[in-house]
């Protein structure tokens, strides 16, 4: 469970953030090289905290006796690290893959439970060891189902109580495609069992570690380069204060991006608040239409949370009569708004003659019956890409 979370803020910010928080941050993004976004989608670039460590991670003792002598053994574990902040993309691909995944296969990776690091086996084994990060966020998003059909749901905001960052315990990797010439960094964020406040939204949330404990110095200590029941024993639900709260269905379709999303629909800052019209409102903050994502989302009863996800640009053509479709077609709110033209005139037998239609009504009808071009659905599996 994490589908969509909320980093509106620049880098800068989220660097000191961390260090009033007690984190070592001796590197940082620019501003521009992160996406701020109050609705944070797979696939997109977010801000990951980590050990600055080579690609492969820390050897273990093991391995560096193995392909080295002593000397080597002890200039691979030096005595301090630096930590960074470092820009990656958000489903997890192994450096072991070959080429590109397709949409499917990267989905599959944006979570990763807890119980599946139990056993030193699978495709989590080299990451859980050497390769631990931090997933900084300002809270996350979950839809509660409201009938047992699941057609409506209503997006709730999780955050701090507190205020500050949260922190979410996650896996990286980096790869380099065979035909590609720069590597890609990518994370995966891991889930637990909800803890008693979310478990009305939703089974599962997302791992969040407290900068005030230990867990966070734990978790990215690189020296800790094999599995461990201490390491395991993090990936908990957590035990603090959260809040909780329904927000606007507009965070729902991906692109849309506006600090109300993680404003409470029954608040007073909220500008949509219905009383909020008869009071002394300020005027409502604009909903801004990212113009290079794109737009249409569907439900996907495969994943592990209920968010609407991002119909991947191969399926958009069978997206068309899904409920979260919202690109390709004129919106109907502003042609009846328009000129009295817009309207067509039916022929009648008993009217003396037919209005003729204005260019406005002929270029929305055009619009209107333009249809999307088809393109060809993709359906690899995620094995196809990330076997060896």
């Amino acid at each position: 469970m994490c589908g969509r979370y909320a980093l509106g803020i620049r880098a800068s910010f989220v660097r000191h953030q961390l260090q009033q928080q007690g984190l070592q941050v001796d590197d940082a993004p620019a501003d521009d090289e992160a996406r701020e976004t109050y609705n944070f989608p797979p696939g997109a670039y977010g801000l990951v905290y980590r050990a600055d460590i080579p690609d492969q991670g820390i050897p273990t003792d093991e391995e560096t006796r193995d392909g080295g002598n002593e000397q080597d053994a002890e200039a691979a574990q030096p005595d301090t690290y630096n930590y960074q902040i470092k820009v990656m993309k958000w489903g997890l691909i192994p450096f072991w893959t070959k080429r590109s995944p397709d949409y499917g296969s990267m989905m599959r990776t944006i979570n990763c439970r807890d119980d599946s690091l139990f056993e030193d086996r699978g495709m989590w084994t080299s990451m859980k060891r050497k390769k631990r990060c931090i997933v900084v966020a300002q809270g996350f998003y979950e839809w509660l189902k409201k009938n047992p059909s699941g057609k409506e749901k209503i997006p709730h905001f999780v955050k701090r109580k507190d205020g500050n960052l949260m922190c979410f315990a996650g896996l990286w990797d980096c790869v380099k495609y065979e035909d590609a010439d720069s590597k890609l960094y990518t994370y995966t964020i891991i889930t637990t069992d909800s803890n008693k406040q979310l478990n009305f939204l939703h089974d599962r949330m997302p791992v969040i570690l407290d900068p005030s404990t230990d867990a966070i110095k734990i978790w990215l200590d690189p020296k800790r380069n094999k599995w461990s029941k201490e390491l395991q024993s993090l990936l908990k639900p957590f035990e603090g204060e959260l809040d909780c709260y329904p927000v606007t269905q507009e965070v729902g379709k991906v692109g849309n991006n506006s600090p109300n999303f993680i404003v409470p629909v029954d608040s007073k800052e909220n500008k949509k608040n219905i009383a909020n019209y008869f009071g002394n409102a300020q005027a409502k903050s604009k909903l801004i239409k990212e113009p290079q994502e794109h737009r249409a989302t569907v439900d996907h009863d495969g994943s592990e949370d209920n968010a609407p996800l991002p119909v991947p640009l191969k399926e958009e053509s069978t997206s068309q009569k899904r409920a979260h479709e919202d690109e390709g077609l004129p919106d109907a709110k502003q042609q009846k708004l328009g000129s009295p033209d817009n309207k067509a005139i039916s022929p009648s037998k008993s009217a003396p003659y037919k209005k003729p239609r204005s260019a406005t009504s002929n270029e929305a009808a055009i619009l209107k019956s333009s249809p999307n071009k088809k393109l060809e659905k993709g359906n690899q599996t995620i094995t196809n890409f990330f076997a060896k």
